[in-house]
């Protein structure tokens, strides 16, 4: 069994494939690191399923190669069970600063998938 700081390791580097453009336009790849129950809370506050990120996600930013990319920092996470890992992070895309709070759960194939995600736009001038 892996430990809580390896899974939490894992998490991570989902999470961090997920923000690579390379991943981000390939509705196949993202499909693999996306829960088939997935949801997101956006920043705008719509609401997306698995089908309709991996619809979309191509054409959001930070999935195109020379434009704007992800600048993640502050991420850290938990083991709230074993194979349930909690994230949260601070992004920069684009000039935009966003805080992010994700869940991340082991598949029956050992694999690691986001199951939820929440993004919150961080207004100009707030620093905490």
């Amino acid at each position: 069994m892996d430990s809580a700081a390896d899974e939490v390791e894992q998490a991570i580097a989902g999470e961090l494939q997920l923000m690579d453009p390379r991943v981000r336009s390939s509705p196949e790849l993202a499909g693999r690191l996306l829960d088939p129950g997935f949801v997101e809370v956006g920043g705008s506050g719509r609401r997306w399923t698995y089908a309709t990120m991996l619809a979309e996600l191509a054409g959001h930013p930070g999935g195109s190669a020379d434009g704007p990319q992800y600048e993640p920092s502050e991420i850290s996470g938990v083991r709230l069970a074993p194979g349930l890992v909690h994230l949260t992070f601070e992004t920069v895309l684009g000039g935009r600063r966003s805080r992010h709070s994700s869940i991340w759960r082991r598949g029956r194939d050992g694999g690691w998938r986001m199951y939820y995600h929440q993004a919150t736009r961080v207004p100009p001038g707030v620093d905490q």
